[in-house]
């Protein structure tokens, strides 16, 4: 808000000091007793009275030096106690001889009886301003200056003409017993600065001054035209306090007005304090208002303010055009309390507030045709506002400071779309302003938070211990960006999140994000995402938040850590970077346990008790337990399920795994996909094999022991029996309970038993549901069956075979290897030779193998090498 406080300085230096300091002398001092004490004139004039032929002069000395001197031109006196004194002029002297005023009239009528002296006519007074006023010696003689000190007196008046304030009325009447003078008639006064009038005055000896009515003031101040207007007028010479009622000030094509104001003086005439009561109100020309029930200002010697005080209530307005000049903008502050300080040119630097601030702000404008509202609220128990000239003469914000709790809420809206609302808090909040008072930053510390909701009804939180908001300035075409693009992409986008509001944020310490996507109209509550980090930087541009510094991600079932997080406000969709360790808990069990112990500890985005959270369905590879990946990158679609990991990618579920440069789950579809084009890093898939324990095999997991492995001492060392495949590209089905590995890019499919080898152009795998099968492995995914599929080439120990179809049954260890009518199977047994027929059957358990065909069956037993 704009305001200046020169407008106090206007109306308490003209109303207080020239209108009152004019009236005093003028309307004639109180320490003159009886000034025209004309008893017995002209036979008893008084002391030193001297006659020449410019007629007569009267001087008043009192110790030793001259009080007044009178001349008139003519003096007659009449019967009935009257004396007529013609062509008067009158000279006052102050105490010490250092003040000249002088009062001049065509006629007065002095009533001996009655002790009053009236002015027949217009009278005219020259005041001269104690600061340029020559001194007349104090000690000079009476006769000195009756005869020979004229041209002292009009040289002093010379040096001292523009210091000269001068007044005119008629009808003035001294009463010289009781030393009151009065007029009702017309006052007007004139000096260098400008001019006023006032209706009706009376002055007593005391020193008491009234203006009766219609006070008015016509002045200037720092070259510009100031008009002031006062229903009524006091002033109390003694104590130096001027009482001012309904004053009104006209400034600038601004107001101040107060119900009432007192304003006490130095004797030098400046102004020492201003209190004003029973409202106090100012409003500028460009649309600023300040108001107050009460208010009061302190000014130093050269009636520069220093301090004030706005208690009761104090409002404060303004509305002015948009920065860029398209709209307008509208600022409303309200606290209790205010406390003013100036700078040594008495211009307005900071104001105290207390015992509840708000203030508000909102601006309309357009960007790119569209009307654009943004809307700002600032709550605090206590804020500190520091202002500066905005080049014009016009105080403006540069900065607000709050404590003990401070919460800035804003809207905005673009045409006739959603509102978009957010929310910043802290404990302590700074907000610093560009021209036009326009907010530019606010740094939070203590329980800092940032809150905002999309236009897609996203609704995110974030808090750490330290905020810094960087805004969008005003009539900025830059919107929110598209949700879905990456970040980095350089997008400008048409979404409404943060239009006009942030332009980027950045929390350091403790960052906690919250996000609820939006439920659509029939479906479940979307999971709640939940962030932790120590660093935190929100762009604008896109709606990104940044995390760093150990970031974790809890995403209803999921839980991930990274070196970088990042995160779409719009969408919801992350995007890890660098050491990226994955973990998602089946939504059956500890999934469904992990969605409601988000929910419950996120009160400000507790889905509603009626509906849980959406499950994404069970990913991974189909067993009951956690499934945990690491890779270098992933990226997470928040309203899909579907988490991509990139980059060594590997994926395990209790004893299974998969491994390979890209990796993809999607928890609606319930799929799992891979994919390689580089042969020295192939799509490889570890599969617990139904068939058992095997004695002596490699530990294909990578170390992980499995449950029910023999460790009894003595015993030789048994794992699990696993099936390793590796290919091109691999997509396992849930529901199906299949997974399909083809060569891709890689030419082959490379499968492997505990016994066997295969090499395939693709391999298709069917898993056991968990379960439904005995053994402790029960649990998890096994596979029952293995069937590779085009160019087959199998090899156990020393045999070879070739068909076009392998199938092995994990339960029962067995390979059937078939062809086609035209080329049909063939083993290659080094004790027996070649062997051919419908079917090869290769039994692991007995290394037997038997040969189907002709209709009939034949078992050879083999001692191939191990």
């Amino acid at each position: 808000m704009r305001f200046s406080i020169e407008r106090l300085r206007a109306l308490v230096l003209v109303a207080g000091v020239l209108l009152v300091a004019a009236l005093i002398v003028f309307l004639a001092r109180g320490r003159l007793k009886n000034p025209l004490n004309l008893k017995d004139l002209p036979g008893k004039m008084g002391l030193n009275i001297t006659q020449d032929a410019s007629g007569f002069t009267l001087d008043h000395s009192t110790g030793g030096h001259s009080r007044y001197r009178i001349h008139a031109s003519k003096v007659a006196q009449f019967t009935n106690d009257h004396a007529i004194l013609h062509d008067v002029q009158i000279d006052l002297f102050g105490q010490d001889g250092s003040r000249v005023d002088r009062i001049e009239g065509a006629e007065f009528d002095y009533d001996q009886k009655a002790g009053t002296a009236l002015a027949a006519g217009a009278v005219e007074i020259t005041l001269t301003r104690p600061s340029v006023a020559p001194a007349v010696a104090p000690k000079a003689s009476t006769s000195a200056v009756a005869k020979g000190k004229a041209t002292q007196v009009a040289s002093a008046a010379e040096a001292a003409e523009r210091g000269e304030i001068h007044v005119k009325t008629s009808g003035l009447s001294f009463d010289t017993r009781s030393g009151l003078a009065q007029t009702s008639q017309h006052v007007d006064f004139s000096m260098a600065q400008g001019g006023g009038s006032s209706m009706g005055a009376s002055y007593n000896s005391k020193g008491f001054l009234v203006l009766d009515k219609t006070v008015e003031l016509n002045t200037e101040r720092n070259g510009e035209k100031v008009l002031i207007h006062a229903a009524h007028a006091e002033f109390d010479r003694d104590t130096l306090l001027c009482r001012l009622h309904a004053a009104t000030a006209d400034y600038r094509g601004g107001q101040a007005t107060a119900g009432d104001a007192k304003v006490l003086f130095r004797k030098d005439g400046s102004a020492v304090r201003l209190d004003a009561t029973n409202g106090f109100n100012m409003l500028t020309a460009t649309g600023s208002h300040i108001a107050a029930p009460t208010g009061s200002m302190d000014f130093d010697e050269h009636n520069q303010p220093q301090r004030g005080e706005l208690l009761g209530g104090v409002t404060m307005d303004s509305t002015r055009p948009a920065q860029d000049g398209a709209g307008q903008r509208r600022m409303r502050g309200t606290a209790p309390t205010a406390k003013l300080e100036f700078d040594g040119k008495g211009e307005l630097r900071h104001v105290h507030l207390e015992r509840g601030v708000a203030m508000q702000s909102e601006t309309l404008s357009e960007a790119a045709n569209i009307p654009l509202r943004v809307s700002r609220t600032w709550n605090s128990p206590v804020a500190d506002v520091d202002f500066r000239d905005d080049g014009h003469g016009q105080a403006e914000v540069a900065s607000i400071h709050g404590v003990e709790g401070v919460v800035v809420t804003g809207e905005s809206q673009r045409g006739k779309g959603p509102v978009v609302p957010s929310r910043l808090a802290a404990d302590d909040m700074t907000g610093t302003f560009g021209p036009a008072s326009v907010l530019k930053e606010l740094v939070g510390t203590g329980h800092a938070s940032l809150e905002e909701t999309s236009a897609t009804g996203t609704h995110e939180t974030s808090a750490g211990d330290r905020l810094d908001v960087h805004m969008l300035p005003p009539g900025s075409g830059s919107a929110a960006g598209q949700g879905g693009a990456k970040p980095g992409a350089g997008d400008s986008g048409t979404g409404q999140g943060g239009a006009g509001q942030i332009q980027s944020a950045l929390l350091d310490g403790h960052v906690l994000l919250t996000q609820q996507p939006a439920a659509k109209a029939g479906a479940p509550v979307p999971a709640l995402l939940r962030a932790w980090a120590g660093r935190a930087e929100y762009e604008g541009t896109g709606e990104w938040l940044h995390l760093t510094e150990s970031p974790r991600i809890e995403d209803g079932g999921l839980q991930m850590t990274a070196d970088k997080v990042d995160v779409s406000h719009q969408s919801g969709d992350a995007f890890a970077h660098g050491n990226v360790k994955a973990t998602w808990f089946s939504d059956g069990k500890t999934g469904s346990t992990a969605n409601q112990a988000a929910a419950t500890q996120t009160s400000s985005t507790q889905a509603p008790a009626a509906q849980a959270p959406a499950a994404h369905g069970d990913a991974a590879l189909g067993g009951q337990g956690p499934a945990h990946v690491i890779s270098n990158d992933a990226e997470f679609e928040q309203a899909t399920g579907v988490a991509t990991f990139k980059g060594h990618a590997r994926l395990w579920q209790q004893a299974n795994s998969v491994a390979g440069p890209v990796i993809v789950l999607d928890r609606q579809k319930q799929t799992l996909t891979a994919h390689s084009a580089d042969p020295g890093e192939p799509v490889k898939a570890v599969l617990l094999s139904a068939g058992g324990l095997e004695t002596g095999a490699a530990n294909h997991n990578g170390g992980v022991q499995a449950a029910g492995q023999n460790t009894d001492k003595g015993a030789q060392s048994k794992t699990p029996s696993v099936v390793t495949v590796r290919g091109g590209d691999l997509k396992y089905s849930d529901a199906e309970r299949k997974a399909w590995m083809r060569r891709g890019a890689l030419g082959t499919v490379d499968a492997e038993t505990a016994t066997a080898k295969s090499v395939s152009d693709n391999v298709e795998l069917v898993l056991l549901p968990p379960g439904n099968h005995a053994g402790r492995d029960g649990g998890q995914a096994q596979v029952d069956r293995m069937t590779a599929r085009g160019h087959v080439v199998v090899t156990s120990g020393g045999r070879r075979g070739t068909g076009e179809q392998l199938v092995y049954t994990g339960e029962d260890g067995q390979y059937v290897l078939t062809g086609t009518s035209a080329v049909p199977p063939r083993m290659t047994d080094p004790t027996r030779g070649n062997v051919t027929g419908e079917a090869l059957v290769f039994h692991s358990r007995d290394d037997s193998v038997t040969i189907e065909g002709g209709g009939g069956r034949t078992t050879t037993q083999t001692t191939a090498p191990k």
